[in-house]
């Protein structure tokens, strides 16, 4: 396989990723053949799943305009994954130009195409990091410089939390994060759940697992219990397309989407 010329020699065209699979499923062009191939066999067994993840990255774009609105102008995305159109900072800057945001991701193909398109940016980098790793999210000379802890910032950590098992402690994680962020502070999440679509998480989910690595799916109690003594923005842990959906956007069976969503405020 030829390499193209936006991956570096450290990546292994034949181990598929997370994010890179992601990208398939959206449609985007930064995959490798192992990744498409992963991608087809999860859509034979859920041909809702394309359309599931632009539900997704909607619920993101509406979460940072419904921030922005309240006064919330830096961004920490944990698990980025690759740029697609309407990415966060895209979408703060036109709700206000001040707006920083910083992307983390353990991809390399992710990290260095967030690199590329925030290039000349003042407010806005990439980090290439685990974001299990904390001290190393935190400490990135991209975080220090980009945003400020005693003024609020916004966790987002949308379609991430099931690539973290439970033995790696996801709402520890986010205490980490949260910990050291100013009162007013938010943490965005969206996260897979089989509560929507049973009978077909179970073949996608066990393919992925098989061919890229660990995915969890939580209920939305777990779900729920991930936001600690966050307090809950209305309307809570919901559905994506229930969550403050756009005109146009309401859904008449918002379990479909199988993904769970919500918005949570420190102090």
């Amino acid at each position: 396989m030829e390499r193209p010329t936006w991956a570096g020699t450290e990546i292994d065209l034949q181990r598929p990723s997370a994010a890179r699979v992601y990208d398939v499923h959206l449609g985007g062009s930064h995959n490798f053949q192992a990744d498409r191939d992963v991608a087809r066999r999860i859509t034979d067994a859920m041909p809702e799943l394309p359309a599931i993840l632009r539900a997704n990255r909607n619920f993101l774009r509406r979460a940072v305009r419904h921030l922005v609105a309240d006064g919330v102008t830096q961004f920490l995305d944990l698990g980025s994954g690759i740029p697609t159109a309407g990415t966060v900072h895209e979408v703060a800057w036109r709700a206000d130009p001040a707006c920083r945001v910083v992307y983390v991701d353990t991809d390399a193909v992710a990290v260095a195409h967030s690199r590329a398109l925030v290039a000349g940016a003042d407010r806005a980098a990439a980090v290439h990091a685990d974001l299990r790793r904390p001290d190393d999210v935190l400490n990135a000379p991209e975080t220090v410089r980009l945003l400020d802890f005693t003024r609020p910032v916004a966790v987002l950590m949308v379609a991430v939390l099931p690539f973290v098992p439970d033995e790696d402690d996801p709402a520890g994680l986010i205490r980490r994060y949260l910990g050291p962020a100013a009162p007013g502070s938010r943490l965005v999440v969206s996260h897979a759940t089989q509560e929507g679509s049973e009978e077909h998480y179970a073949e996608a989910t066990d393919h992925f697992r098989r061919c890229v690595g660990e995915f969890a799916v939580r209920t939305r109690a777990e779900v729920a219990g991930l936001f600690g003594d966050l307090t809950l923005v209305d309307p809570g842990v919901v559905y994506l397309t229930e969550w403050r959906p756009d005109p146009g956007e309401e859904d008449a069976d918002p379990r479909r989407t199988s993904t769970f969503a919500a918005v949570g405020r420190k102090g």
